[in-house]
């Protein structure tokens, strides 16, 4: 690796790793030439990025600490709320350069995403995305299967957060990285890709590999949560926008490791027992 690249890369993890996330470097070429024009990012081949994804450690050392200060005002989405705080300070901390970061869930105003993360995640080599077409002779006919990445070490249980642009900072002898063919066969593969197209309601895809973390279950119980339900399920709705619903309640433990004055803040105090959809 290059030494600047090597000495951005060490900044940036002594920013976001002490909080459960992991950056890797990519050069926008890499991803621009596994896209259509329409996707592309409008900056030159060399442009040094770094793409940043979440562990299973990110609940306890970043989201919860996060509930506890006074960044959270006002409410969105917790887990968007904390992350960009987070991203934001790696803009903070290397004042001297051009810094964009594009979060996974933003878009243009025609609705097309600013970023295809799971593309972003491959070429930076944190994760492989595996898709119908690393299949042969697949089995599915016309049906469209979606495809997935998964991390050598956490399998399916992380979350790719953004990508941080370098504008300006340009690195054309930046070696590619190949991500880690943690699925290699081709029966593993149809197993995946149904796993995570038909039944990615019982989480199993994301066990592909064995994982060395998985989500909490806590974790597993936010991210189940339709996302207008997740203020609720932390307690962090006013009274009169909570749901009334005595039977829709889940205990599981305290979120918070201290007391919080307000009893409605604490770790799924009543709230709706959600229906499971698939989360981060």
């Amino acid at each position: 690796m290059e030494p600047l690249v090597a000495e951005l890369k060490q900044k940036i993890e002594d920013t976001l790793c002490p909080f459960g996330f992991e950056v890797y470097p990519f050069q926008v070429a890499w991803y621009n030439a596994l896209l259509p024009p329409a996707f592309h990012l409008p900056l030159p081949g060399p442009t040094l990025a770094f793409l940043v994804l979440s562990t299973p450690a990110m609940f306890d050392q970043a989201l919860k600490p996060f509930l506890q200060s006074h960044h959270l005002q006002p409410l969105t989405d917790p887990v968007d709320q904390c992350v960009a705080y987070h991203l934001g300070r790696v803009r903070e901390s290397l004042p001297e350069l051009q810094i964009e970061v594009i979060a996974d869930y933003e878009v243009h105003p025609n609705r097309r995403p600013k970023i295809l993360a799971q593309t972003a995640a491959h070429v930076a080599g944190a994760a492989y995305y595996y898709q119908r077409q690393d299949v042969e002779s697949d089995p599915w006919g016309t049906q469209h299967i979606a495809g997935v990445c998964i991390h050598p070490r956490f399998g399916g249980w992380f979350a790719i957060r953004g990508v941080v642009l370098l504008r300006g900072t340009e690195v054309p002898n930046l070696p590619p990285t190949k991500p880690v063919d943690c699925v290699p066969t081709r029966a593993d593969r149809i197993s995946l890709l149904e796993r995570f197209n038909f039944h990615w309601r019982d989480w199993t895809y994301r066990d592909a590999v064995t994982p060395q973390e998985r989500y909490s279950e806590e974790q597993k119980a936010y991210f189940s949560t339709p996302p207008a339900q997740r203020l609720a399920l932390l307690g962090l709705l006013q009274p009169s926008e909570e749901p009334s619903s005595p039977s829709q309640e889940l205990h599981i433990t305290t979120l918070l490791s201290k007391k919080p004055q307000n009893p409605r803040r604490g770790w799924l105090s009543p709230t709706v027992s959600p229906p499971i959809s698939p989360g981060p």
